[in-house]
């Protein structure tokens, strides 16, 4: 049986994959792992991004944790972040996200966080799983856990955003496309209490269109914004908030590598940057490398996934890391992957230099690389001995000149291909060829 839990946590198809009756279940387990045994009545809150879907996923982990005997705050629609922050600062004894991030609005996820805000290690998800399916303990009589609403945590989420950084944004114009999603209110209210001009776009959940051409994974729109209203920069956002990629003001994107870069030289002029270590995964361009290299910064790597980053920033005790996708992690003022957060530190660099986001970006020069996904009906297909040689010979091939990457997708029926190369033709050439490679093995004997 595959594993349950992915890159970041247990996501699919609502009321196909993810049903509410899994849902049910996960809560239960989550209450009889993460909940202090012998100790206080634990305590959950519980957030969700607009989909529709999360409606009834929400009615469902609630009745799964009050069954189990845990009391429940239910936040309502706030992003990831939100939820993380707001386990540790209301003391709970974990909390839950439901939510698909990125994906498209017919999926779901259920992802939890520890005691703390910090999303779970492997081998807590494992026991999670392993308690699934098994006779559950049901609380009976005054132990039944109470369910109440807290729609608070949006105004106290912002306020620790704001508190984030003592610069103000005064005098910057900025759009930000929050992907009709978790940050449609709290994004835009944090950036003009830090001082911004702001144009919300894309700020209208209906239920339906979170992620529909819009936010992180589709850029255009914000990018033909920016240049129509004369903004200094562009924010991205996905459907809960936790990646944030940009625009500079001629309509350039930026993504997560860039805003790294940005940032790390930003810590390091400020004495803050611990150790002079930028903590990023696999994924990230070579270029992030090269220019890291030339301020001195060290780069530490993780697998892919930005709880993977938090764990080698806690452990090493770091103080930035992220993914090329837009997770960025600022151990100092959150517990994972803050998309707000991210645009606001980035825009306080903007208003500190003086200087334009274009140019800020130009200390980040990116190796030309291609990723593509391939969809598959088995993931392991990367280790087939057809796949394995394929890569093998384009690395011999590349040697210090670029770089080949396959992985399966930690939320999708996907496999990623990506190559980079010291020029661009060259690069697709060999992203080509592996696909094919891929493609073959995926229909016929490995």
């Amino acid at each position: 049986m595959s594993r349950l839990f992915g890159t970041d946590g247990v996501r699919g198809r609502a009321n196909a994959d993810l049903t509410p009756e899994l849902a049910m279940a996960l809560s239960a387990a989550a209450v009889a792992v993460l909940a202090q045994a012998g100790g206080p009545r634990p305590r959950v809150v519980v957030g969700r991004d607009p989909r529709a879907s999360g409606e009834m996923l929400e009615a469902a982990v609630c009745a799964g944790l009050a069954g189990a005997g845990a009391d429940v705050t239910v936040l309502g629609v706030v992003p990831t972040p939100a939820v993380a922050h707001l386990t540790k600062a209301s003391g709970a004894s974990f909390g839950v996200m439901i939510s698909a991030s990125h994906n498209p609005m017919p999926d779901n996820g259920i992802k939890f966080f520890a005691a703390g805000g910090r999303k779970l290690p492997d081998a807590v998800e494992d026991a999670i799983e392993a308690v699934i399916g098994a006779d559950p303990t049901r609380a009976q009589g005054s132990d039944v856990g109470r369910i109440l609403t807290d729609h608070s945590g949006t105004e106290q989420y912002v306020s620790h955003l704001v508190a984030a950084t003592n610069t103000r944004l005064e005098g910057l114009k900025v759009v930000v496309d929050t992907a009709n999603g978790a940050a449609w209110e709290a994004a835009p209210e944090a950036l003009r209490r830090a001082g911004a001009e702001v144009i919300a776009i894309h700020h209208e959940p209906d239920g339906l269109n979170i992620n529909d051409n819009c936010g992180s994974t589709h850029m255009e729109s914000l990018r033909q914004s920016v240049l129509a209203t004369g903004a200094d920069a562009g924010i991205g956002l996905d459907g809960d908030a936790d990646r944030c990629l940009a625009v500079d003001a001629q309509g350039n994107f930026v993504d997560g590598d860039a805003i790294m870069v940005i940032l790390a030289l930003a810590m390091q002029e400020a004495g803050v940057l611990h150790r002079s270590t930028l903590v990023t995964t696999v994924m990230s361009n070579l270029g992030l490398h090269r220019a890291m290299r030339k301020a001195g910064i060290s780069v530490e790597t993780t697998s892919v996934g930005d709880r993977y980053v938090l764990e080698r920033l806690v452990s090493g005790e770091f103080s930035l890391g992220g993914e090329q996708s837009g997770h960025l992690v600022l151990p100092a003022h959150a517990t994972t992957g803050d998309g707000t957060l991210t645009a606001l530190l980035l825009l306080a660099r903007m208003a500190q230099t003086k200087q334009p986001l274009g140019e800020l970006a130009s200390a980040f020069i990116a190796a030309p690389q291609v990723l593509i996904n391939v969809k598959v009906a088995d993931k392991t297909i990367i280790s087939s001995p057809s796949v394995r040689a394929a890569v093998t010979e384009w690395e011999d091939k590349l040697g210090s000149e670029g770089r080949v990457l396959l992985r399966p997708s930690g939320t999708e029926p996907l496999v990623r291909v990506m190559v980079e190369a010291t020029e661009a033709d060259r690069a697709q050439e060999i992203a080509t060829d592996l696909v094919s490679v891929v493609e073959k093995a995926a229909h016929g004997p490995a």
